[in-house]
């Protein structure tokens, strides 16, 4: 005789998908932990090229008026990539209803500008002088607009996810009008 009991169908169902949407979630939760790796991967590489130039030739070089006290650098960059990483991740979880490849690449596009920027503008200049400065604004140039060209590819998979990169836009932006006034000030 089976059992009528329509609670008791739906708890048997539950208990039977529940080993599915386990693994699921431990994948979604192990992509995420990927994609802030990633992301701090980037951050990483970022942090070769400003060790000892920070305190060497960037102290004494000729900044802009609003440049920032270099304490602020580290913490806002922090809180943005994890931003950014959660923001790719959101969208790399619509990759069953919608085609997120164009997006993740363009994510990824704009994370290599990044990662190349930092050691160009830091590292290189010992080395280059001026002219590093002014190739490192070249790449921040091309860095916003890949920026701007993922939020684009973000809004129709997840709205949420190209709002949460305004801020990382924003002072990507802010960034360049700094490595601007550097190239201008000591050229």
């Amino acid at each position: 005789m089976t059992d009528r009991n329509p609670d008791t169908r739906t708890n048997d169902t539950a208990s039977r998908a529940t080993p599915g949407r386990s693994a699921s979630i431990g994948r979604d939760i192990l992509m995420l932990v990927v994609f802030i790796a990633i992301s701090f991967a980037v951050a990483a590489i970022g942090s070769i090229g400003t060790a000892g130039n920070v305190d060497g030739w960037y102290a004494t070089a000729e900044k802009a008026p609003w440049n920032p006290p270099n304490v602020l650098f580290g913490p806002v960059w922090t809180v943005l990539y994890l931003v950014m990483s959660v923001a790719a991740w959101l969208v790399w979880r619509r990759r069953h209803s919608v085609d997120t490849r164009p997006a993740l690449t363009a994510y990824v596009v704009q994370l290599v500008l990044n990662s190349i920027w930092t050691p160009v503008f830091f590292g290189l200049y010992p080395a280059m002088g001026p002219a590093a400065l002014w190739i490192a604004l070249a790449i921040i140039v091309l860095l916003d607009i890949a920026v701007l060209v993922t939020m684009i590819r973000f809004w129709p998979i997840r709205k949420a996810s190209a709002v949460m990169l305004i801020p990382y836009w924003a002072w990507v932006l802010f960034a360049t009008t700094l490595n601007a006034a550097l190239a201008v000030l000591n050229s």
